[in-house]
């Protein structure tokens, strides 16, 4: 019984650290000044920018979903700081994601967005498109 209840208060523990690194109102604010205009305040999106809210999470399924989310424009060329892209990227996925995104997933780090912005995607709709659908194959399982 000492195992099982030690393993939970250590990813509890271990989960709260994280979260902690999160400065959320920092977070927020930086989602208000460089996201929300386009995706609007709860990341509803709008006819010509796509809904992040109970969504966005779902792109953390793959590795090219992952890249995609630091690759799209605006936050690849976002005057953001690499940790304060990577901190706004892990506040969505806490505070827009909902059940979209998993568990435990892999928050994101300044070194491998400072990695990954260098490379801005130009055809960002239909690489969307084709990420869709390789998700999709994951959820049917094809």
């Amino acid at each position: 019984m000492r195992l099982p209840f030690a393993t939970v208060i250590f990813f509890i523990v271990c989960g709260n650290a994280v979260a902690e690194e999160i400065n959320y109102p920092r977070a927020q604010y930086n989602y208000q000044m460089f996201c929300q205009g386009c995706h609007a305040p709860q990341g509803l999106g709008s006819p010509s920018v796509p809904r992040m809210k109970d969504h966005v999470g779902n792109f953390l399924r793959t590795a090219n979903g992952r890249e995609y989310l630091v690759r799209v424009p605006g936050s690849a060329t976002s005057s953001l700081a690499d940790d304060q892209l990577a901190e706004v990227l892990n506040w969505m996925m806490l505070e827009i994601a909902g059940d979209s995104v998993r568990p435990g997933f892999e928050h994101y780090t300044a070194t491998e967005v400072g990695r990954l912005r260098q490379h801005p995607l130009n055809e960002v709709e239909q690489y969307r498109v084709q990420l869709l659908i390789e998700i999709a194959a994951l959820e049917t399982g094809d």
